[in-house]
This record gives C-alpha cells, structure tokens and sequence, in this order.
C-alpha cells in the first residue's frame, strides 16, 4: 500500500521560506518520479515541481528561482525549498508519486497548509 506522508507547511510572512518533506512507503522510491503540487481556494491544482527517477527537474514558471525540489532516496523522501515566498504562493501543497516507467497510477500525499502573509 502506497503511502505519502507530506509536512512542513505553515505561516510564513512574505520574503520567507519554508521547506516541505514528503516521506513515501509501500513503493521501490528510487523508480518513482516524484512532485509537488498545489491548490488554492477557487482554482485547480497545479504542479509546482517535478523530480524524476533520473534527478531531471521541472519548475512552473511562477517559482522558477525561488523553489528547489530534491529527493533522498535512502531516507525514501522528497524535499520543496521555497524561498522567497510570495502570498500568491498560499495553498494547499500535496507530495505526488508515480511509477511511469511501467505506467503506475498517480499517488498523492494529504496535503500540507502554506500560508504567506504579513
């Protein structure tokens, strides 16, 4: 059974940074690619970033500079950097885990409250 345990969220004021943790059992971690997501009130969810199995990266345009994601596939866990935070950066983050190589389902965390405001 594939599970994402996300964390790390909070109230940040503006100009601040927090870092996200996601820690994943049940799946071999090392083949999964691995993102974060987001949602805010009213919208859809959008990816933030990506990581894949090969440590290849992608960013949405609105952190590029300001986000870095990493993986630590010994300790089976998925890392969000975010500095420079901006409070249209307020969401609800989710860790997400496939298995593309061989076509896996999309696995998705619970969510973790980001907050920037002064």
């Amino acid at each position: 059974q594939v599970q994402l345990v996300d964390s790390g969220g909070g109230l940040v004021q503006p100009g601040g940074s927090l870092r996200l943790s996601c820690i994943a059992s049940g799946i071999i971690f090392s083949i999964y690619d691995m993102g974060w997501y987001r949602q805010a009130p009213g919208k859809q969810r959008e990816l933030v970033a990506g990581i894949t199995s090969r440590r290849s990266t992608e960013y949405s345009d609105s952190v590029k500079g300001r986000f870095t994601i990493s993986r630590d596939n010994a300790k089976n866990a998925v890392y969000l950097q975010m500095d420079s935070l901006k409070p249209e950066d307020t969401a609800i983050y989710y860790c997400h885990a496939r298995d593309r190589l061989h076509r896996g389902p999309d696995n998705w965390g619970q969510g973790t409250q980001v907050t920037v405001s002064s």
